[in-house]
C-alpha cells in the first residue's frame, strides 16, 4: 500500500502535490518523495519520514516547475531505507521518473530479462525500479526525440505484456508529460480530475479521490483497468486502452481499511461501504446469537468506527467511544517491525475507565490480521473493567498472505491461518468472536456498483487474480517481509543479475 499523484498544472505545483500527499498520508508512513520539472530540468527530494518531515521549506523552494509527481511509501518488502524512496529516476530516454503502488509478482523474471536483454541495472531490490526501468526500455526501443501520446500508450501495452501484479503508477517523462497506468485487473486505485484555474485547465492523477476532490479538481473518472491516461506539459488529456485482456477487480481490503472513508473509488463509497459492514455484521449476530448480552458497543478507532456506529444502530445498542487514540503515533497495521507494533498499541490507545466498567462489551475492528493489537486492546477492556468483552471484525479471517502490495506477511504470521474461528477466539482472548462472512463483505461493496463483479479477495480464499501465484513465490516473499528485513541499515537479499539462479 503507497500513496501516489500527478499533477500538470500552470502554476508551481510543489505545494498541491505537498498537500495531496498529506491526503495520501494514511497510505503510507515510511517515507515520501516528490520530483518536479522546470524546462527540462527535474528536481528530486525524497526520504524517510512522513511529508511534514521530509519536506522543509528550502526543499519547497527547490521544487520548481509546472509538472510533478509525489509519492508515500510503507515497505512492504526490503529496507525501510530511504535508498528505496520513491519516485525511482532513470535518465535515458528523456529522463523518467516513476512513483508505484502495488507489486509486481514477476519482478525477479522481468528484472533478469531487463539485465540481460536490454542491459539496464536495478539497483535496487524494489520492484517499482523494475516497473520504471520496463517503460523506460519500451520507451527507448521506439526511437523518437520526441514522444507522442501514441508512443507513451505503446510502451504502456508493451509493459502490459512483460509486467504482472498490481500496479498503479505515475510516471513524469521529464519537459513533456505525466501518464497514468493501471494494471489489467484494477487492483490498486487509480483517478484522475481537473480544475480550473485562471490560467487554464490543471490535471491530476491520484491513487484516492479525496486526494482530488480535497483540493477542488472536479473527478473525470476512474483509470480503467489497463488504460493509461497521458497529460501532456500544457494539460491535454490523452487515454487509450493499452492491454488486450482487463477485467475490472479491485482490492477488497481498499474498502475494509485502506482507503480513507471519504473516497470514492471505482464508483463505490468507501464510507458508505463500511457501513454496509456494520449493517451485514448486525444482521449477522441477530440470526446466529439472538440472545445476547451485549451492552455497548465500542470502535477500535479509527477505520472501524463507520462499521461499528452502523452495527450499533442496527442492534438498537448503545455506541460509545471507549478508546482515546494518541494521533501522533502512526498506524500499528504499518509498522515495519513487530516488536514496535506491539509497543506502540498502547500508546496509541488509551481506555476511558467509565464506559467499559461492569458492562458486556462488543469491541469492533475492520480486521484481525496479525492478532496481537486486538488482544492487547481485549487486555486493556478487561483492565478497564469490563464484565466480559467480545471481538468482531468487519472482514473474514485473514488466512493468506498479500501478494499485491499489502504489508500482510508470512501465512505463519496471521492469526487465522490454519485455525479454526473458535481457535482464533480463544488465541485473542475474547469470551466470543464474531467475524464478517465473504458474500456480506462483498455485497458491501458491491451495493455501491453492481457493475464491479467480482474483487481480489485472496487474503481470505487464497485464490490469487494473477496466475503464477505457488508455494516457491509465497516462500521467497515472506523471506523478503520478514520483519529484520524492514530494518534500516540491514543486510537483505537483493536481486543479483550478473549471477542469476
Amino acid at each position: 500500500m503507497c500513496g501516489i499523484v500527478g499533477v500538470v498544472g500552470q502554476s508551481e505545483v510543489n505545494q498541491v502535490l505537498y498537500d495531496a500527499l498529506t491526503l495520501l498520508q494514511h497510505r503510507g508512513q515510511d517515507a515520501a518523495g516528490i520530483v518536479t520539472c522546470d524546462n527540462h530540468r527535474f528536481y528530486l527530494r525524497k526520504d524517510n519520514g512522513m511529508v511534514s518531515d521530509v519536506f522543509r521549506t528550502r526543499h519547497m523552494q527547490n521544487l520548481q516547475g509546472r509538472i510533478g509527481i509525489g509519492h508515500v511509501r510503507y515497505p512492504t518488502a526490503g529496507s525501510s531505507s530511504s535508498a528505496e524512496a520513491q519516485p525511482f529516476y532513470v535518465n535515458s530516454p528523456y529522463g523518467i521518473t516513476l512513483a508505484h503502488n502495488g507489486n509486481l509478482t514477476n519482478a525477479q523474471a522481468t528484472a533478469q530479462a531487463l539485465f540481460t536483454a536490454d542491459l539496464r541495472h536495478i539497483n535496487t531490490q524494489s520492484d517499482s525500479e523494475v516497473l520504471l526501468n520496463a517503460l523506460a526500455h519500451e520507451l527507448q526501443r521506439l526511437g523518437k526525440l520526441i514522444p507522442t501520446p501514441e508512443d507513451v500508450f505503446a510502451a504502456v501495452s508493451a509493459l502490459h505484456q512483460r509486467c504482472e501484479g498490481a500496479y498503479a503508477a505515475v510516471a513524469m517523462i521529464t519537459g513533456y508529460g505525466i501518464v497514468g497506468f493501471r494494471d489489467p485487473l484494477g487492483i490498486r486505485p487509480l483517478i484522475f480530475g481537473k480544475r480550473n484555474t485562471a490560467q487554464g485547465v490543471e490535471v491530476m492523477i491520484a491513487s484516492e479521490s479525496v486526494a482530488l476532490s480535497a483540493l477542488g479538481f472536479e473527478v473525470v473518472r476512474d483509470v480503467a483497468p489497463g488504460e493509461a491516461v497521458y497529460v501532456t506539459a500544457d494539460g491535454t488529456i490523452h487515454t487509450r486502452q493499452c492491454a488486450k485482456k482487463t477485467q475490472l477487480t479491485p482490492c477488497i481490503f481498499e474498502y475494509v481499511y485502506l482507503a480513507r472513508p471519504d473516497s470514492i473509488i471505482d464508483g463505490i463509497s468507501v464510507y458508505k461501504a463500511r457501513l454496509r459492514m456494520g449493517e451485514k455484521l448486525a444482521d449477522k449476530i441477530l440470526k446466529t446469537w439472538p440472545d445476547h448480552d451485549i451492552d455497548v458497543v465500542m470502535p477500535i478507532p479509527d477505520t472501524s468506527r463507520t462499521s461499528a456506529l452502523e452495527l450499533a444502530h442496527r442492534l438498537g445498542l448503545t455506541y460509545r467511544e471507549g478508546f482515546v487514540k494518541n494521533r501522533y503515533i502512526g498506524r500499528t497495521f504499518i509498522m515495519p517491525g513487530q516488536s514496535q507494533r506491539k509497543k506502540s498499541v498502547r500508546q496509541k490507545l488509551n481506555a476511558i475507565n467509565l464506559e467499559f466498567q461492569g458492562k458486556n462489551v462488543l469491541l469492533v475492528d475492520d480486521s484481525i490480521v496479525r492478532g496481537t493489537t486486538c488482544s492487547q486492546i481485549i487486555d486493556m477492556a478487561r483492565e478497564a473493567g469490563a464484565r466480559k468483552v467480545y471481538f468482531a471484525s468487519a472482514a473474514p479471517p485473514v488466512r493468506y498472505p498479500n501478494v499485491y502490495g499489502i504489508d500482510m506477511p508470512a501465512a505463519r504470521e496471521l492469526i487465522a491461518h490454519n485455525r479454526s474461528e473458535d481457535a482464533v477466539c480463544l488465541e485473542i482472548g475474547a469470551d466470543r468472536l464474531i467475524y464478517q462472512d465473504l458474500q456480506d463483505l462483498w455485497d458491501s461493496a458491491r451495493e455501491g456498483n453492481p457493475a464491479v463483479t467480482q474483487f481480489e479477495s485472496s487474503v481470505f480464499t487464497g485464490e490469487y487474480a494473477v496466475g503464477g501465484i505457488d508455494q516457491n513465490y509465497l516462500d521467497h516473499l515472506e523471506q523478503a517481509r520478514n520483519d529484520l528485513a524492514k530494518q534500516p541499515n540491514t543486510d537483505h537479499e537483493v536481486i543479483d543479475l550478473h549471477n542469476p539462479a
